[in-house]
């Protein structure tokens, strides 16, 4: 096929994702998602085609910033950035105008600005060290071991087996091993250095004599020259006036290297070839135990231990936890206190002569040597260990809940001394039932590092939400409204993720009913091995291009039972409260008194207390006494244009009404926005709830609930601390003035809220 001839298809690939963004081809709703994917195969197979892909990436860019066509510009800006970090050669001029492109849309708000300076940094680099995109990512995403670039990712894929069924979690797991079968590392170190002497030398470079010679060599030499590649592109990274010629020179002395210490075959450049980029390190799992996730994350974090003192080091870090946690600390359990050892290491501190210094079987010499006494590891002072839990928040600062502000991206600015070595991708899997677990691990999660700093200075966790929904829908107390409104009822927040962001409608949310579809399938994978796992491929894209969080508060709850000796309940939601009054029967004598004619109102007397929410921020205490059968209080706003963060809560009031045929009762919705509420029943009849839409997690014979904002652990902890010493003062002081007050759980979608 001819350039003009490609040229033309790539061009017709990309006009159709631009119509798809645009809502059009409504009839072709179930192949939505496919045609990013379908295009990025179309290069994978032919890399020569590369450059006319980013070229005309590029022109439909500027015609976007030029024209009424921004939402265009993030879409097209992700796919040529996974274009460029996959292509085995682009000129230099390609590059200057894509930079330039991103320099333009610093001047435009968030997130626009957000991701044009990061794609800025990136292709500084690239230009300045060819294929340093595409070695970072193997390296740190296949846990490749570099002392110059120390990084490790990995991708957490959890499943809920009450979620989804036996069928659709086999798919999952066998495309996930399908995917990584023929990805080794010896593989993966040979892709590393493949690409980088290809990138810097061009069609100078023999790419399939290269392979060929490093497949044949020993796993030892094959490690020797992949650090010496590493080597050669971080030292010109690091350099300031890195110069591209003196690059190539580098990479051109290890090329001649490799070839001279093996004898080439006859075959002579062909021009660019690509050299595959492997799908991350993806880990499959079903969400069995509720400490799951943080075992999963301590396993990834904590490096294996071979030696005795190593082990006994684990050990000791297990049982330190910080102290100073006070009492009263409502989100914290208090922590034991542990003993400080009184030795000082200094040798007249030593004990008296005939003391036994070591156990029993040390040497004489072994004794006659300066010895320290066991005691437990430092901690960090507490200004440190806040710093360190500040920064991991996603929170907006102090500011309170409720006021208008932004929900994407956080405000937060990355402290320098706080370079994380881990990347954890959490990907979930499932509807609004899963999110509420997710919310649940996150904020025990949050709880235990605020006792023990342990992750957080090492780990930077991600979240991501795949939406998938199989049959019908699956509701606490299903009724015929939720019934009409179909199965995207249990995935309201990918809903609203779609809306607010456009890309993520594409790529993530069709997988919602396509992976139940292709789960009945019979899979390709198991009789091609070489076919594109195209779940995986969808998940790799979005976990590396999905880079802007959008932010939701998470919502405690705090339950009181009938029973007085039951224990009260604390418990926290993401998505959506729901409670119905419990069908309750009066006593046989109270049964006896009443008339025939007496019609008793459905439901029961409730006092509710809260604080209304003002576009004005002002406090506005609001206490009413209804009756009514049932409310839901919904967290997730119905329009991505809706930036208010607060719960709006449907209660269904009875009201009395007089007819012709007598009295009777009707139902009138009473909508409430608020930030926090309180519910009480007045009858001995009490009410039942269900958290975030999943049966297991149903209260009944409840009597009262509190709702409100979940606070930050460490927030809990510094404002503490601070009203030991300030008791009368009842506002924010000191460290907790700065620190984020409420706990918001960041989803990664590819450009947070477009607004």
């Amino acid at each position: 096929m001819e350039n003009t001839e490609v040229e033309s298809d790539i061009l017709r690939s990309v006009r159709a994702l631009l119509r798809e963004l645009d809502g059009h081809h409504r009839a072709f709703q179930s192949e939505r998602g496919m045609l990013r994917w379908t295009l990025h195969k179309k290069i994978d197979r032919s890399p020569l085609n590369s450059a006319i892909l980013v070229k005309i990436l590029v022109k439909e860019l500027e015609r976007a910033e030029r024209g009424d066509f921004r939402h265009y510009i993030i879409p097209l800006l992700h796919t040529l950035m996974y274009t460029l970090i996959k292509a085995p050669c682009i000129s230099d001029d390609l590059y200057e105008r894509v930079y330039d492109f991103c320099k333009k849309l610093l001047t435009l708000p968030k997130p626009f600005c957000s991701i044009g300076l990061d794609y800025a940094f990136r292709l500084k680099a690239e230009r300045t060290a060819p294929g340093v995109l595409y070695q970072r990512m193997v390296i740190s995403e296949q846990s490749l071991k570099s002392d110059l670039y120390p990084y490790q990712e990995r991708v957490f894929m959890f499943a809920d087996p009450e979620v989804l069924s036996k069928t659709v979690c086999n798919a999952l797991l066998s495309e996930t091993k399908a995917a990584q079968m023929h990805q080794s590392r010896r593989s993966c170190l040979c892709y590393v250095i493949t690409r980088a002497v290809q990138a810097a030398l061009g069609e100078d470079c023999d790419v399939e004599s290269l392979q060929r010679i490093l497949q044949s060599k020993a796993t030892a030499e094959l490690e020797h020259w992949f650090q010496q590649v590493v080597a050669a592109m971080e030292c010109t990274g690091c350099e300031v006036n890195a110069d591209r010629i003196r690059h190539a020179e580098r990479l051109e002395k290890i090329y001649s290297l490799v070839l001279s210490s093996s004898v080439a075959g006859s075959s002579s450049p062909e021009g660019p070839q690509g050299t595959p980029l492997p799908n991350p390190n993806i880990s499959f799992h079903l969400w069995t135990e509720e400490e799951q996730l943080w075992k999963e994350l301590v396993q990834f974090v904590r490096p294996l231990s071979h030696t005795w003192e190593q082990d006994r080091l684990s050990q000791e870090l297990d049982s330190f936890e910080i102290q100073d946690m006070a009492p009263d600390c409502d989100c914290c359990e208090q922590t034991r206190f542990s003993v400080l050892s009184t030795d000082s290491g200094i040798e007249r501190d030593l004990p008296a002569a005939g003391e036994e210094l070591l156990p029993p079987g040390g040497s004489e010499v072994e004794q006659a040597k300066l010895q320290r006494k066991g005691g437990i590891k430092k901690r960090a002072s507490p200004l440190e260990s806040m710093a360190f839990l500040q920064n991991s928040c996603n929170g907006l600062g102090a500011k309170q809940p409720g006021k208008l502000h932004r929900k994407s991206g956080s405000n937060l600015v990355p402290m320098p001394h706080l370079c994380r070595l881990y990347t954890a991708r959490v990907v979930v899997l499932g509807d609004d039932r899963v999110l509420g677990r997710l919310a649940q691990a996150y904020y025990s999660l949050r709880k235990r590092e605020t006792r023990r700093v342990f992750l957080t200075p090492k780990l930077n966790l991600q979240f991501y939400y795949v939406p998938v929904v199989e049959g019908r829908p699956c509701t606490s107390w299903p009724s015929e409204e939720q019934t009409a409104a179909g199965q995207m009822e249990l995935c309201e927040l990918a809903v609203y993720l779609g809306k607010a962001d456009p890309w993520y409608e594409s790529n993530v949310n069709t997988l919602c009913h396509m992976i139940p579809k292709l789960a009945t399938m019979p899979s390709s994978l198991s009789t091609h091995p070489t076919a594109d796992p195209f779940i995986m491929d969808v998940i790799a894209y979005y976990v590396r291009m999905g880079i802007q969080p959008v932010c939701f508060q998470v919502y405690a709850v705090k339950i009181l039972f009938s029973n007085p000796a039951q224990e009260p309940a604390e418990d926290v939601f993401l998505t959506e409260l729901s409670a119905k009054v419990q069908d309750g029967k009066a006593p046989k004598d109270q049964v006896q008194t009443k008339k025939k004619t007496t019609l008793e109102a459905p439901g029961a007397d409730l006092a509710v207390t809260y604080r209304k929410v003002l576009l004005s921020d002002r406090k506005k205490e609001v206490d009413v006494l209804l009756r009514s059968a049932g409310l839901v209080m919904k967290a997730i706003p119905a329009s991505e244009a809706e930036d208010l963060m607060c719960l709006n809560v449907n209660i269904a009031e009875v009201i009395k009404t007089s007819n012709l045929s007598g009295r009777s009762f009707s139902t009138v919705p009473n909508k409430i926005r608020t930030h926090d509420i309180k519910i009480q029943s007045m009858e001995r009849r009490t009410f039942s709830l269900c958290l975030d839409k999943d049966v297991r997690r149903t209260y009944t014979n409840v009597v009262s609930v509190d709702v409100s904002p979940c606070l930050e652990p460490s927030y809990c902890l510094q404002k503490t601390r601070t009203m030991r010493f300030n008791q009368h003062e009842t506002g924010d002081m000191g460290l907790a003035k700065y620190m984020p007050k409420s706990l918001l759980l960041p989803i990664n979608t590819f450009a947070g809220i477009i607004q």
